[in-house]
């Protein structure tokens, strides 16, 4: 991919789970792909623009497992879970396991502690 180098590459590799990754080109996200450092918005289209075939080649299973990008409390759980130095991947998953098992109403409180005991596991 143009405007990719090592750093970059590294950058993505180490801010998600090949699965996670995969399906996330898969499913066309832009956002979680920008999530990584040194990936902004258009380089993340870029990526997904290229890698989409490729991917599809390999039958990763774009269905039913696929994360759910957080908004308005998840977001913030998910920002408070970056800065307690958890990666990317594994933030968006333990907060979206939290706001599946409290409800889209739960407090941010109750978010990033259910989060911390779901990526504790």
């Amino acid at each position: 991919v143009q405007g990719v180098g090592a750093r970059v590459a590294l950058a993505i590799l180490s801010a998600f789970e090949p699965i996670d990754l995969s399906r996330a080109i898969a499913a066309q996200d832009k956002t979680m792909v920008a999530r990584a450092n040194g990936v902004g918005p258009k380089l993340a289209e870029r990526i997904v623009r290229e890698l989409k075939d490729k991917v599809g080649a390999l039958g990763v299973v774009t269905g039913g497992a696929s994360m759910p990008v957080p908004s308005g409390a998840g977001a913030d759980a998910v920002s408070a879970m970056l800065n307690l130095g958890f990666r990317p991947a594994e933030a968006a998953n333990a907060v979206a396991l939290a706001e599946e098992e409290l409800g889209t109403g739960a407090t941010l409180d109750a978010l990033v502690r259910l989060a911390l005991r779901k990526a504790a596991k």
